[in-house]
């Protein structure tokens, strides 16, 4: 009995949902009314009936309560109606029987087309409703005051993404709108135009008390964000991206005890953000992406934590990720990219069992990987550019079905490249790109059924040939290989069964590639659009006459001979953009050629010869440096480049004169006309009209006249190079306009005036060259505290400058003061950017004296430092404050009328690699305090009136006599006179006097006559014997050449007797020293070594430290590739992009 009453009681409760159905099912008939409007709605309604799911489907059949999105109370009223995405166009109608549906509660017209203004007026007719959404249907204009009135609104959505005309609330204004919507629980303003200052809209919505749902993203919403806002304690969601709030992030959102989402991105937010915000245990979402100026870290997160998604992405955060982060079980996204975070990810990271998105990339992480094996959603992986060590074992992803996206490029990672990652079944894009991954990639299985559309290896060390497997990926889209040493011969057939590539890039490798085929008349890669073969030993163009979408080919570097073909300029059927045939054998292009619409035509370091291509209109960047190009430029040439922003045409034969249409450019921002024989005078238009122009290179010509005195005040110069040429003249006064100055060349002319002042305060000029000139008169320039303040390289040498030299000089170049004490600086380099973003520069150089030798140096370093003022008029002493010059490098003060004694504090100016004191009329003792310059590598004190004992020393007893000679008071090592106890001259192999009567030194006789009869002995029979003249050449240059690549110089020899040295990448040595037997050049040459030897640079970054020492090593660094030289004068460095 007790088991039937029971039985019973189960029964009861759904018999009552039985029962309560059916009368539902009886009394929910739609009324004929209600199915009439809704009819002549639909019928009043523009929509696609093809995209439409809900309105295309109502009909007389069918009882209009069960139509999709309407929704019946008991009695057939219609009480919601939900047409969101319905794609309904044009207005709503006046009258509508929209508006005869009084017994709506829930109205959603979301995401159609309107294109009209809300009908407010009708629309608070309807005064049951509680829910309205609007958002994103097209409507347009000022948001109706009659929304106000709706006073049962809980839901209000009005919001709009990417509005064409956003909606304006003026009248109404915030307040006025909601003052009467006293039961909201969420409002939706998004994209609304509210225009009001953080006090005004804060206290307007302190009045929702019961408002849960707060969402007013690109409002146009000003902070500060007031107090008045911390009474809305039922406050659940909070977004207010894209607004200019300009604020700190108050601390009462804390207070929010409900508080699920906050969302502040792209708000301008200052100051540290509250740590404790990240403590709320409700807390699910957060994101702050997007305001660099808010710094903060994370906290130790609770066990409780709720959070899903935390993203702090382009802020100033910084710290560690703590341990903790491993309490956030839930948590599926986690972005911190673009930050400065900083030590190694936490191992904790492996209980993120539920993580879907990772991001920490541009950070300085360092460590290793750990393990995320756990993670079996994984789906997003983004580690680049951090510090990142270590290998990749398959404890890190295998196994980890659904990821599809990894990028570990720009770190430290390490190791061989583990084939699993190649075979991750959900892997779409794989990026590993410059790290130190080495050793051979080995082929892997079920190449044909991989996902993958990008693989970029690009800038590591591997090696090998490059894996078939590679070539079975069908459904890649981008292939780069490039900067690695991979060896192999390739053959462009064998990859055409990629027929989906989109890019393809194997420059910079050990490749071989092949390009004769067959059947040259099918298209291998149909799709493609850019192709690199820089450097693949290329003999001959690839057959590409059928590729119609290519838009940039980059076939530089390669040996390839002859003409330029017609068909070249056709590939891509006109959409070619970028065509780089730089660094071949080119001597001509194939006549009755057209050039597509190009933006990029890099020709550069050919033999091309004659009259230089026009090029096309469109083209912003055009370099055909280092050619043999030799008629005059046209008349018209600045018509002809009228969109350029580079231009260079260094390095070749031109003749003539500077044409001033080349002033017309409006937008140029590098001239390069250097290394030609161009006459005649400047173009006063070149400064008058020219506001983008940020480098003019003009140098090595045969320019005349005076530099105009034209330059505008909108100014844009950062490089000014005149030198080398014949003018005459002034330096003009106007040259102050150029405010962002840092080059100033404009040695070796005809330039008469006197030192130039004007320039004192530029607070960004770094090089100024005057040397080789008519300057002269005193350098006396009124120096304050803020003169010359960034100068790092001066040199006026070879004028006739007089006077004493300040002791304000020395001390206020503070650009020369500011050191790295440890001996290690930043690789920067001066350069000048021509595009943002794009990776394209050009490289400034120059030639500096150092060490006896005029070197170019290719690139600038930023934290290279040198005085030259020799050969000048200058008198009095060497102020003493030129020890405080500590980040001085080379300063040369020979040549002039200098007296007094050397400064003890030039022993404080520890970096300096060149000193050259000579031809002066300096007296007292060398002080000791040079002996301690551990870098010093040339030394030259000869011919002043200095004496006493040479100081002992490890480093002042490396340079040999001549360092020291024609200093008669002199003595000691390594001069051949020794000195006594008393000081006095002694020479060491003949006694003082033993000197004849006549006064002749017989013992400096012999000595000078031994010498040159042993001369003549070696070098008389070479006048003469042609295989005696060879085999010495043969060795003297394999002497040079070992000794100049080491520090990172070619020795290239003229006829006038300079040196050029250019910067060379490792690579670059290797090819030019690995034929050489190291230790065999030693045994033969070891007397070439002697007491004089080279060093290592500290210049060098990469290298060790030497100190001069003849058998000093460097140890050897991957190749960094930084820049390849587009000519002597011009480098432009292009960085690879990778996808």
């Amino acid at each position: 009995m007790r088991i039937l009453l029971f039985s019973w009681l189960f029964l009861l409760p759904l018999l009552q949902i039985l029962s309560s159905k059916d009368v539902l099912f009886v009394s929910c008939q739609c009324l004929e009314d209600q199915r009439s409007l809704l009819l002549k709605l639909k019928e009043s309604f523009s929509y696609n009936s093809s995209s439409s799911t809900k309105l295309v489907r109502w009909n007389n059949s069918i009882n209009c309560c069960q139509w999709d999105g309407v929704t019946c109370d008991s009695f057939g009223h219609v009480i919601s109606l939900e047409l969101d995405s319905e794609t309904i166009s044009g207005q709503i109608g006046n009258p509508s029987s929209l508006f005869n549906l009084q017994h709506l509660e829930k109205l959603n017209l979301a995401y159609n087309n309107f294109n009209s203004l809300i009908p407010g007026g009708l629309l608070s007719t309807l005064t049951n409703l509680t829910y309205l959404n609007l958002s994103n249907a097209g409507f347009i204009g000022q948001i109706p005051l009659d929304l106000a009135r709706m006073s049962r609104l809980v839901t209000l959505d009005i919001s709009t993404r990417f509005p064409v005309q956003p909606l304006k609330m003026e009248n109404p204004n915030l307040k006025t709108l909601i003052q009467n919507l006293t039961e909201l629980r969420e409002l939706h303003l998004d994209g609304a135009n509210i225009s009001a200052q953080g006090v005004e809209w804060c206290n307007a919505l302190s009045s929702l008390s019961h408002l849960s749902v707060l969402s007013l993203s690109d409002c146009h919403l000003s902070g500060p964000i007031h107090s008045s806002l911390s009474v809305l304690h039922s406050l659940s969601v909070i977004i207010l991206d894209n607004n200019n709030l300009s604020s700190k992030v108050p601390n009462f959102f804390t207070n929010f005890s409900n508080l699920t989402s906050l969302s502040l991105s792209s708000c301008g937010l200052l100051g540290k953000f509250p740590e404790n915000i990240l403590q709320v245990p409700t807390l699910q979402k957060l994101d702050l992406s997007q305001n660099n100026r808010l710094t903060g870290s994370l906290p130790q997160f609770l066990e409780s934590g709720s959070f899903r998604t935390i993203v702090i992405s382009y802020t100033n955060f910084s710290g560690s990720l703590p341990d903790s982060i491993g309490f956030l079980r839930a948590l599926s996204a986690l972005d911190l990219s673009n930050c400065n975070f900083s030590g190694t990810i936490p191992s904790t990271m492996t209980n993120l069992t539920e993580l879907l998105y990772l991001d920490i990339s541009f950070n300085n992480f360092n460590g290793t990987i750990p393990s995320f094996l756990k993670s079996k959603n994984l789906q997003y992986i983004d580690f680049s550019r951090n510090d990142l060590t270590g290998p990749i074992t398959p404890t890190h992803f295998e196994g980890l079905a659904s990821l599809s996206f990894i990028n570990l490029g720009y770190n430290s990672i390490n190791g061989s490249i583990p084939p699993y990652l190649f075979t991750l079944p959900s892997l779409q894009k794989l990026q590993l790109s410059n790290n130190q991954f080495d050793g051979q990639v080995h082929e892997f299985l079920n190449a044909n059924s991989s996902k993958l559309d990008t693989l970029d290896l690009s800038s590591n060390q591997l090696k090998g040939p490059i894996p078939k497997s590679f070539f079975e990926l069908e459904k890649l889209n981008v292939l780069s290989l490039s900067y690695n040493n991979f060896s192999d011969s390739v053959q462009l057939e064998t990859i055409k069964k990629l027929s989906n590539l989109t890019k393809l890039d194997l420059s910079y490798n050990n490749l071989s590639i092949q390009t004769r085929s067959s059947n040259s008349t099918v298209t291998t890669f149909p799709r493609l659009s850019i192709l690199k073969l820089a450097s693949c030993h290329l003999q001959d163009f690839p057959e590409l006459k059928n590729q119609f979408r290519m838009i940039h080919l980059d076939l530089s570097n390669n040996e390839i001979e002859g003409e330029i073909p017609r068909w070249l300029w056709q590939i891509g059927n006109g959409s070619l953009e970028q065509l780089n045939l730089s660094c071949n054998h080119l001597v001509d292009l194939e006549k009755n050629y057209s050039m597509p619409n190009l933006v990029v035509l890099d020709l550069h370091s050919n033999h091309l010869q004659g009259e230089f291509p026009i090029p096309p209109q469109t083209a912003s960047y055009v370099d055909y440096s280092s050619n043999k190009f030799n008629n005059s430029m046209s008349p018209l040439i600045g018509e002809a480049i009228s969109s350029a922003i580079f231009f260079s045409v260094s390095n070749n034969k031109l003749v003539g004169h500077i044409p001033e249409s080349i002033c017309k450019v409006s937008y140029l921002q590098v001239l390069d006309l250097s290394g030609n024989t161009l006459t005649g005078r400047v173009p006063d238009c070149l400064f008058e009209n020219m506001e983008f122009l940020g480098v003019l290179n003009l140098g090595t010509n045969n320019l005349s006249g005076d530099i105009p005195d034209k330059f505008s005040v909108t100014c844009a110069l950062k490089t000014l190079d005149l030198s080398r040429n014949a003018i005459e003249g002034n330096v003009p006064r106007s040259l102050v306009n150029c405010t962002s100055l840092e080059v100033l060349n404009i040695g070796n002319n005809r330039i008469k005036d006197t030192f130039p002042c004007m320039l004192k305060n530029s607070s960004s000029l770094r090089v100024l060259v005057l040397r080789s000139n008519r300057f002269h008169g005193v350098l006396n320039c009124s120096i304050t505290n803020e003169s010359w303040s960034h100068l790092q390289i001066l040199d006026i040498a070879s004028n006739n400058f007089s006077g004493s030299i300040s002791q304000r000089c020395f001390s206020n170049w503070r650009g020369m003061i500011t050191g790295n004490k440890n001996g290690q600086s930043d690789q920067g380099h001066l350069y000048f950017d021509i595009l943002e973003l794009s990776g394209i520069y050009y490289q400034d150089t120059i030639t500096v004296t150092s060490k006896g030798l005029e070197l170019e140096l290719v690139k600038i370093l930023t934290v290279f430092t040198s005085i030259d003022i020799s050969s000048n008029k200058f008198e009095g002493e060497i102020p003493e404050t030129v020890g405080q010059l500590s980040a001085l490098y080379v300063l040369n003060l020979s040549h002039n009328a200098l007296t007094g004694t050397i400064p003890k504090s030039i022993g404080n100016l520890t970096q300096l690699e060149s000193l050259d004191l000579s031809m002066n009329q300096l007296c007292g003792t060398i002080p000791s305090e040079i002996a301690a310059l551990t870098f010093l590598s040339f030394l030259n004190l000869s011919f002043n009136h200095l004496f006493g004992s040479v100081p002992s020393g490890r480093q002042l007893q490396t340079f040999t006599e001549t360092s020291f000679e024609g200093n008669n008071g002199l003595c000691g090592f390594p001069l051949n006179t020794r000195c006594n106890n008393n000081d006095a001259l002694v020479p060491s192999s003949v006694d003082a006097n033993s000197e004849s009567k006549s006064g002749f030194d017989w013992h400096f006789i012999f000595t000078g006559l031994g010498f040159g009869v042993g001369a003549a002995v070696i070098f008389a029979p070479l006048t003469v014997w042609k295989e005696g003249r060879d085999w010495s050449d043969k060795h003297l240059k394999r002497i040079l050449l070992l000794i100049f690549p080491r520090y990172r110089f070619s020795y290239t020899r003229y006829d006038e007797g300079k040196v050029k040295a250019v910067e060379y990448s490792e690579d670059e040595l290797s090819d030019e020293t690995e034929d050489y037997d190291e230790d065999e050049f030693e045994v033969e040459h070891e007397a070439f070594r002697g007491k004089y030897c080279v060093f290592c640079s500290k210049l060098d970054v990469h290298r060790t430290r030497a100190v001069h020492n003849p058998k000093c090593t460097c140890r050897t660094t991957s190749p960094i590739y930084l820049a390849s030289p587009t000519s002597s004068s011009a480098l432009v460095v292009l960085y690879h992009q990778h996808f």
